[in-house]
């Protein structure tokens, strides 16, 4: 049986070895991306408080940065965000958080594909990369600077 701090133990366990989306969390100010989405894909006000609230849109924007480098379908995100430590931790969730499902993903990325805003918010975050001495590659992250021994 898991213990009370076994999650933060494993965690950082993993972050020693310096993943990638670790470091793109201490790369990229995420919140440059938010004014972008949010004021693209603003819509009313909620009328009611009733039902569930939707998703950061941040948070959504990072998870199709996760199926983009990963290579994942819809389903196969919902799943190795809820399976991978090193996802949720990248996302900022945790074990038993609330995770968007295949379908909510899909919906979003159609939101942005509406607003013609995918390849912008892409190019904005390879740009952020490439100035920071990182190459993205479809399924790699990794240091464009050597270092071997």
């Amino acid at each position: 049986m898991a213990g009370l701090f076994d999650y933060e133990f494993q965690l950082e366990k993993i972050n020693k070895h310096q993943p990638p989306l670790q470091k793109l969390n201490k790369i990229i100010d995420w919140e440059m991306f938010r004014d972008t989405i949010e004021s693209a894909l603003e819509k009313e006000d909620r009328k009611s408080n009733a039902g569930r609230k939707p998703y950061d849109k941040l948070l959504m924007f990072k998870i199709l940065i996760l199926q983009r480098y990963y290579n994942l379908s819809d389903e196969q995100t919902e799943f190795q965000i809820k399976d991978r430590l090193s996802f949720l931790d990248f996302l900022g969730l945790q074990i038993g958080d609330d995770v968007p499902d295949e379908k909510t993903i899909w919906l979003f990325k159609e939101q942005l594909k509406e607003k013609d805003l995918s390849k912008k918010l892409f190019e904005l975050f390879t740009a952020k990369l490439i100035n920071n001495g990182i190459v993205a590659k479809e399924g790699t992250i990794v240091d464009a600077i050597c270092k071997c021994s």
